[in-house]
């Protein structure tokens, strides 16, 4: 049985951010969609792109870092993006009044991308990624976690770029609870850590 464990990015290594991001969509973006400002793909260019990644997870810093690496079997083969809310110019800059819910409410990190290496999806690492964002949360000081997922409607599916954000059944595994339903997919869930 494989055995999962997790680092915060700065106390990983840059090549292990590296084989994670040097697969699909996350290649190209490099969690950086809510973080630029602007169209991310007219504003920016790839090497800004890959040089803000390297900036923000900050290997081999005290931090802080912007996300969190999962491994397997002490293969690098995900990462979760994990931060202050107020880290994410672009969740504040959208018009969807989902991304400004409730502004004032102090100590909210927000869970924003999840990768997972090709070989090693559909196996269940992104739960595990998702259980990890809680006990980095405790790590941190966090009081409040909170996710965008997509809930697909019945019997439908979403590709993987588009689940990058996480899905509502994987968040509530970890303990979350859906807070709002903007919109037919969208959910907003979080999970309050003062309380456990």
């Amino acid at each position: 049985m494989a055995t999962f464990t997790w680092l915060p990015a700065n106390e990983a290594n840059a090549a292990d951010v590296e084989a994670v991001f040097a697969t699909g969509g996350a290649r190209t973006c490099r969690c950086q969609a809510l973080k630029v400002p602007g169209w991310i793909w007219r504003d920016s260019t790839q090497e800004e792109r890959e040089a803000a990644l390297r900036e923000q997870t900050a290997c081999g810093t005290p931090g802080p870092t912007s996300g969190l690496i999962g491994y397997v079997d002490d293969e690098p083969a995900g990462w979760v993006a994990v931060e202050p809310r107020e880290d994410y110019p672009r969740l504040w800059s959208r018009k969807q009044a989902w991304m400004r819910m409730d502004p004032e409410l102090e100590g909210v990190w927000s869970v924003t991308c999840f990768v997972v290496r090709k070989g090693h999806r559909r196996v269940g690492l992104t739960y595990e990624l998702a259980d990890a964002t809680v006990a980095y949360g405790r790590q941190v000081g966090a009081r409040v976690l909170e996710g965008y997922p997509i809930e697909p409607a019945p019997g439908k599916t979403v590709i993987w770029d588009e689940a990058s954000v996480g899905l509502v059944q994987v968040f509530v595994e970890a303990g979350y609870e859906v807070v709002a339903s903007p919109t037919l997919r969208r959910r907003v869930v979080r999970r309050v850590l003062e309380r456990d």
